[in-house]
């Protein structure tokens, strides 16, 4: 019963949420491939059931029979019959727990990799507007919660529908006005079970709520980042109060649920103790009027508890049913989520790839469809729903907010404003194979945008993109992103060795080839340098090597990919000078003979390229070559002036 309440209280509704006959059908589907255990299970069910009302006629004919007759041989029978049935019904409960532990755990695999597989086709967009804690809930609590609709809830609703019939039809046949006495406090039951659920309910809520304020305070505080940012300022003692407030809260909340909780099973347990007073009661006054024998009563009494469990199920069964089923609801949310970048249904196949790269009249900005995202659900005890972490306040939501180009870098002056309602407009350029285009402009304009539209990381609004002359829409997503290499401005690695984050590029990739791109991006001394080598973990997002040290084994990664065409989007902005000069050297290797696009802010890759496009609020104002831009004076020549003249003198 409690189960079914907590179910209720996690659902964060006041009311059961409904169930429709379309979400109903598409939960069975979910069920179907396992009819063979579900049938299994219910004869299993069948089986225990009747076991279960063996014993209190077994009482029955030893109490009015055999000890009066004084049968000892009789008796002896009786007494082994009796402890083989648990014996039995306990083997006939493994394999239910069995049967009921394939349905449940194979429903959870099929829910888990339908959402993982779908999640894998979404656009960047989605996960940039979905909270990734949300995702989590949907993987793991969501897909537990379906589970328990399959599994447990729609199993124990049929256990005690059958139960209770079967155990009101032998106390019928025993005795029908006992049945009736049985029967007839079920509505004072209801009553009470209901008021003081809902008091119960409602502590709960707020002690889930306390809970998750104390563990996103943890959360924060205590992962490296957070453990660094309180150490530099000596808000240590500070943190250590706000805690002990949370913790505080936490404590006195959970004493007030045990105490409400508590009271709410006694005060169930007594409305229970008076169907047996009264059935013990009113059964003893026939006893003594010669009604029945005492063995009925003691059966009586058996069955008693049992059918009172079982009509308790199904008292809160539609509870527990519509909180498991909108678990589903939300699964299927995400599984029916359109996709923003589509694949045609027979794509072209990239096998030669030549690196030619055509921008035609491309149009972008980011929007967002609400369609598209995953509706907000109020998750009691969640990290992504919690109040502010440090001051208590709201958490305000973000998803209106207009968005911003990925990787715009605040801190940059520029001459005017980058805030615009087009993120990119009109740009039309080409890339010939071979060829190194430079991106120049200021933090904002559009530069790393323009990147992310290279490998369909988002499709263009208006105008289209090209390679060796097929529309990006027209190829396969994998040939694509087999054709492009790309090291993004925040470098990401796995929490796994230096060994498993190279070779994610490419898995088949030989030692050889792994050493020789790492000795290409001027990391593979320092690599084996390290007690561990190549097998050194690196830390949760590579958290334990320098930015300069991740940016060189990014660029490794995509070596080692080895792509018809690079974009590097400040690839070398966290490397020394002399880093630098020799991975510039290796790169001219690299790039030969391939489509390069470069965002870049040091003059040692800008008067290498073949071309260089200025860009300025979503817009190419400027294309040429290095002396083209600075004989026309215009935004390329202010550039460098400004920002580059002073480098080029450094390196003289």
């Amino acid at each position: 019963m409690h189960a079914a309440w907590y179910q209720y209280i996690r659902s964060g509704s006041d009311t059961p949420p409904q169930v429709t006959r379309k979400l109903l059908q598409r939960v069975l589907a979910y069920a179907r491939p396992y009819t063979r255990q579900i049938f299994g299970m219910l004869l299993v069910i069948l089986i225990s059931t009747v076991l279960s009302l063996l014993t209190p006629l077994i009482f029955r004919y030893m109490i009015d029979q055999v000890i009066p007759a004084e049968n000892v041989t009789r008796l002896v029978w009786l007494a082994v019959a009796l402890l083989l049935i648990p014996a039995l019904n306990g083997a006939v409960s493994v394999v239910q727990r069995w049967l009921n532990a394939s349905i449940g755990e194979g429903v959870i695999y099929d829910l888990r990799i339908a959402l993982f597989n779908k999640l894998q086709r979404m656009s960047l967009r989605f996960f940039t507007h979905t909270k990734i804690g949300e995702l989590m809930s949907r993987l793991n609590t969501d897909v537990i919660g379906a589970q328990n609709a399959i599994s447990n809830t729609i199993v124990n609703i049929i256990t005690n529908l059958i139960q209770a019939a079967a155990i009101l039809v032998v106390m019928a046949s025993l005795e029908w006005r006992l049945t009736l006495v049985s029967v007839v406090i079920l509505p004072l039951f209801f009553i009470i079970a209901r008021q003081l659920g809902k008091r119960l309910r409602d502590i709960t809520r707020q002690q889930m709520e306390v809970n998750a304020s104390m563990n996103a305070h943890m959360n924060e505080t205590l992962n490296i980042g957070g453990a660094l940012l309180v150490k530099l300022f000596g808000r240590a003692r500070e943190e250590s109060l706000r805690f002990q407030e949370r913790a505080a809260s936490v404590r006195d909340m959970g004493i007030r649920r045990a105490t409400i909780g508590s009271s709410f099973f006694i005060t169930i347990g007594l409305v229970s103790a008076v169907g047996t007073a009264l059935v013990y009661g009113l059964g003893g006054w026939f006893v003594i009027d010669g009604a029945f024998t005492i063995g009925t009563i003691v059966a009586f009494g058996s069955y008693l508890g049992n059918l009172y469990s079982a009509l308790g199920g199904l008292a809160n069964a539609p509870v527990e049913f519509t909180t498991s089923v909108v678990s589903f609801e939300r699964v299927f949310e995400v599984i029916d989520l359109p996709v923003d970048i589509e694949e045609k249904t027979q794509p072209h196949t990239l096998t030669e790839v030549q690196g030619e790269l055509v921008f035609d009249k491309v149009t972008f900005h980011y929007s967002v469809d609400e369609q598209n995202l995953l509706s907000e659900v109020k998750r009691y005890g969640s990290l992504d729903n919690v109040r502010t972490v440090l001051s208590g306040e709201k958490e305000p939501d973000d998803r209106h907010e207009k968005d911003k180009e990925p990787g715009t870098a605040f801190g940059e002056t520029t001459a005017r404003s980058q805030a615009r309602e087009l993120t990119l407009q009109d740009i039309s350029f080409s890339a010939a194979p071979g060829q190194l285009v430079a991106l120049v402009g200021p933090s904002g304009a559009g530069k790393t945008t323009l990147t992310y539209l290279i490998p369909r990381l988002y499709d263009p609004n208006e105008g289209s993109i090209c390679l060796d002359g097929h529309d990006l829409k027209d190829l396969s997503l994998d040939s694509l992103s087999q054709a492009i290499g790309m090291v993004t401005q925040e470098t990401y690695l796995f929490h796994d060795t230096i060994r498993t984050n190279l070779l994610y590029a490419r898995p088949d990739a030989a030692r050889d080839e792994l050493e020789a791109a790492a000795r290409a991006a001027n990391i593979h001394n320092f690599i084996i340098d390290l007690p561990d080598g190549y097998d050194t973990v690196v830390g949760e997002r590579g958290y334990r090597l320098s930015g300069g040290e991740k940016q060189r084994i990014a660029l490794a990664r995509v070596i080692l990919k080895d792509p018809r065409i690079l974009v590097l989007d400040e690839a070398t902005s966290h490397l020394d000078s002399e880093s630098e000069a020799l991975i510039q050297e290796a790169l001219k290797h690299v790039m030969a003979g391939r489509t390069s696009i470069v965002i870049a802010h040091r003059l040692s890759t800008i008067l290498a390229a073949d071309l260089i496009l200025v860009i300025d609020r979503g817009q190419i104002l400027e294309s040429g070559t290095h002396e083209d831009l600075l004989a026309q004076g215009g935004t390329y020549a202010h550039l460098y002036e400004t920002q580059f003249k002073g480098e080029n003198s450094n390196n003289r």
